[in-house]
């Protein structure tokens, strides 16, 4: 069995519908499961022992703006018993852009998580320290939201007098 039908199948046990699309691209698999499952399937990939997806590379965001469901987390993930990477996209069905943290299985992901909260609002429930990394905290905007100005918000950050 290659990797790609032994990852469907590990996951299609917690759940016939858990996989939404499974597709590869320059021998990097990606499955798009639902964002409400996201616990269970980061347990499963990194706790088998055929599998040992054990190292959370990194957590970014996509912001599909004018889908219904207009963010999907993206989680790369990195087995050292296979030595191989898979990428876990977790579509958000919520109106208010929440996803469970993964940071209590991949300690890793808590800093990656924290960035993607800064830069695209999305929420990271029962996160550790949920906080901004790059912008002041009191700063309301996300910059990658494709509502984001390319030139920013004249105002929205006090910015440091030009030196001559």
């Amino acid at each position: 069995m290659n990797l790609k039908e032994n990852v469907e199948t590990k996951l299609n046990s917690l759940s016939d519908d858990i996989i939404l699309e499974a597709s590869e691209f320059r021998n990097q698999l990606s499955f798009t499961v639902s964002g409400e499952s996201i616990v269970e399937i980061a347990k499963l990939i990194k706790e088998d022992p055929e599998l040992k997806f054990e190292l959370c590379e990194d957590v970014t965001a996509i912001d599909w703006a004018k889908r219904t469901k207009r963010f999907t987390v993206v989680y790369h993930i990195y087995s050292l018993l296979l030595k191989e990477r898979i990428r876990i996209k977790a579509v958000i069905d919520n109106d208010d852009f929440e996803i469970e943290s993964v940071s209590s299985i991949w300690p890793s992901a808590n800093w990656y998580e924290r960035e993607t909260w800064d830069m695209y609002g999305i929420k990271f429930l029962n996160h550790p320290d949920l906080r901004r990394m790059y912008m002041p905290e009191e700063f309301e905007y996300h910059p990658l939201r494709k509502e984001f100005p390319v030139m920013g918000i004249p105002g929205s950050l006090p910015l440091p007098d030009k030196e001559d």
